[in-house]
């Protein structure tokens, strides 16, 4: 089972390195870009084949690890591994 965790910033938090991508778009030409937010993206290989339990898994490893949850949103993504 693959796993994808995307992360993100909380609405209302700063983003420097969002507007710093967005100034730099401006620069190079990229006009209509109003805002960026920036995020990570995070690949997981289980050997899990329970979805909820699996689940549960990756929501501690986000808790604990993986996100920093004061100022971060996540979302898990499950998928069959191909």
């Amino acid at each position: 089972m693959k796993a994808t965790i995307y992360i993100s910033l909380k609405n209302g938090v700063l983003d420097p390195q969002g507007k710093a991508i967005e100034n730099a778009l401006g620069q190079l030409g990229f006009d209509g870009v109003d805002s960026v937010r920036q995020g990570k993206m995070i690949e997981l290989e289980l050997t899990d084949t329970d979805a909820n339990q699996a689940r549960g898994q990756l929501q501690e490893m986000c808790e604990k690890l993986l996100a920093n949850t004061v100022i971060e949103n996540y979302d898990i993504r499950l998928t069959d591994a191909e």
